[in-house]
């Protein structure tokens, strides 16, 4: 999805975000410093403390939970018993300053749960109590608010023409010790299948991502916003040169829909999606195993009603490549209920395109596929 594709809806107001989609110059931005980019961009980025309330439940470990003894009576008298104390959990992560009048990113896993979140500045000093106008725990994104104006905003640019080799920094606060920079390349795109959250379109980076990273930005060497850091792949917990962001169209979109209605509504075609066979391909005369396999079409579903049938392979959407069947599932995702969109599909061998109007998501159901 790309960048005029975000632009505010009618409704409710989108923060007032400052956009640059033009395209990054290759020698445009010298790579022998990155001081002039980080002086600009780091005010832009954001500590976020959150606390909450938990029990410590029986048969914890006394070593790792505080207890109380309480007296009461009973019928066998007098006697005392463990009680679990409630204990107030303090966590660290990152965020985004997106408007000047103070709608900052993170990630849902930062604020989850959370009663109390405070939003520090890169300074440290100027702390802001933040409310957490919405959450969407299928992409990990989350929206703050804080009562603010004429705060440091980043500038965002279209993430969809990021390339494999481009230059990209990370900055956020890893384990607490400060606003950290580190240095990377675009590892690959689109990644899906991580099990990390529902819906995965992951830009992977070598760029050092550690724990308090989360909900940090990922810029690119002209210093906008083309990822929001999220994940590591890591067996130790500490990084290894793999990390996950979310790419910022996906983010903005989630974070309009979250300001403009509390919720995200997600588009709904009704099929069960699989991967593309060598047979499939090879049936629909297909150049390569691109696209995606539709196997069952539901009943009184937009897919229905339109005519698509179990066997077709999407191919395009809108005009866009579809390169597998996750990448479908998020490219449908992303579109509104009510939208009509345009599948171009194989079946028995020839192209057509079928026009689909698709609804909300059911309640509870993220996608059907195989």
């Amino acid at each position: 999805m790309g960048l005029a594709a975000l632009l505010p809806a009618d409704g409710k107001k989108s923060p007032d975000l400052k956009l640059d989609p033009a395209p990054l110059q290759a020698n445009e931005h010298p790579a022998f410093t990155f001081a002039p980019v980080i002086k600009r961009v780091s005010p832009s980025v954001v500590n976020i403390y959150t606390a909450k309330t938990t029990r410590a439940e029986r048969g914890t470990s006394p070593l790792m939970e505080e207890w109380i003894l309480r007296e009461f009576s009973g019928r066998g008298g007098g006697r005392w018993e463990m009680v679990p104390q409630d204990r107030r959990e303090q966590s660290l992560g990152s965020g985004v300053i997106m408007s000047e009048d103070g709608y900052v990113l993170t990630n849902n896993h930062v604020v989850n749960g959370a009663d109390e979140v405070k939003v520090a500045l890169a300074d440290n000093a100027t702390i802001y109590d933040a409310r957490i106008v919405g959450t969407d725990p299928q992409t990990d994104i989350a929206v703050l608010k804080v009562e603010a104006h004429g705060l440091p905003a980043i500038t965002v640019t279209d993430s969809d023409p990021l390339e494999v080799g481009d230059a990209v920094l990370a900055i956020g606060n890893p384990f607490g010790v400060g606003q950290t920079v580190t240095m990377g390349i675009v590892s690959a795109k689109g990644r899906a299948g991580m099990g990390i959250v529902d819906y995965e379109d992951f830009i992977q980076t070598d760029a050092s991502i550690n724990p308090g990273n989360s909900g940090g930005a990922l810029v690119d060497a002209a210093g906008r916003l083309v990822g929001i850091n999220t994940a590591i792949l890591s067996g130790t917990g500490g990084n290894q040169g793999i990390g996950f962001a979310i790419p910022a169209n996906l983010a903005r979109s989630v974070m309009d829909q979250l300001v403009k209605d509390g919720k995200v509504s997600r588009g709904y075609l009704g099929v069960s999606i699989a991967p593309v066979t060598p047979v499939a391909a090879k049936g629909q005369q297909l150049a390569n195993q691109n696209g995606a396999l539709i196997a069952e079409v539901a009943a009184h579903t937009p897919a229905a009603k339109a005519g698509l049938e179990a066997g077709d392979v999407v191919v395009q959407l809108d005009g866009k490549p579809v390169t597998d069947s996750r990448h479908l599932r998020l490219m449908v995702s992303q579109h509104a209920p009510g939208t009509t969109i345009a599948l171009t599909i194989m079946r028995d061998g020839k192209e057509r395109t079928i026009e689909v109007e698709l609804r909300e998501m059911p309640t509870g159901r993220i996608a059907m596929s195989r």
